[in-house]
């Protein structure tokens, strides 16, 4: 069962569909850049605003924790930072599960510059 010539994609097909998966993965890069996550901890008395590549842009702290010891203001603030990240992680693999037709692992990094 041999193909003939004409059975093959030729350079110029295989070009087109690369240019076409490029434009897509441009236009989902910039979908996640310009995501916004909100991460939480502390039942929501601590509150941080992330865009889709990791800069925060609020943090909101109850004023209730101001009272609180420093390392206890700390560790929330981390954690909600840590909750953020992992929205983000998780809103880029269903973008890019989308653009694969595949579902990638929890895990796996893509650059989002």
């Amino acid at each position: 069962m041999n193909k003939s010539q004409n059975d093959k994609p030729g350079l110029g097909d295989l070009m087109k569909k690369a240019q076409e998966m490029q434009k897509k993965m441009q236009e989902i890069q910039k979908q996640i850049a310009e995501m916004e996550v909100t991460g939480q901890s502390g039942g929501g008395l601590v509150k941080v605003i992330m865009t889709g590549q990791h800069f925060a842009r609020r943090v909101s702290i109850d004023a209730s924790l101001l009272k609180e010891e420093k390392s206890v203001l700390e560790d929330l603030i981390a954690a909600a930072i840590n909750d953020a990240t992992g929205k983000i992680e998780k809103g880029t693999r269903e973008k890019m599960s989308a653009l694969a037709g595949i579902r990638l692992p929890d895990g796996f990094g893509l650059p989002t510059e």
